[in-house]
């Protein structure tokens, strides 16, 4: 009986160490420029960096200006060497609060969704 409940609780302690895989899902790690941040010089794209690989034809990048108008240019791509990258161009951005708005789906089928601010000075 001892040797039945010591296989079950090494059982269970064996699932439960492969239990965060299954749930993994990609949220924002990082981004460029960072949340909730004002740079100077405006950038020439905004990435974003997840905590997995991310699907590119179902993920997405908004950049919204302060009258909600898109400003991206472009679809957002996948850094071909990091499949947690994504980005987007965005034009010669006056100065003002931008609202970054992404949905992403990893490569394990899971979707999340976010969004983030930034300012460029003047």
């Amino acid at each position: 009986m001892q040797s039945f409940a010591r296989s079950l609780l090494v059982a269970g302690a064996v699932l439960c160490a492969g239990a965060p895989g299954a749930f993994a899902h990609a949220f924002l790690d990082r981004a460029q420029p960072a949340v909730g941040s004002t740079v100077r010089q405006p950038p020439a794209e905004v990435r974003i960096w997840f905590t997995e690989a991310v699907e590119p034809a179902f993920s997405t990048i908004a950049v919204l200006d302060a009258q909600g108008q898109h400003v991206e240019k472009g679809k957002a791509t996948l850094d071909p060497g990091n499949r947690t990258l994504l980005e987007v161009s965005v034009p010669a951005l006056p100065p003002g609060r931008y609202k970054v708005v992404w949905r992403v789906i990893s490569v394990d089928t899971h979707r999340t969704e976010g969004s983030f601010t930034f300012s460029v000075g003047s």
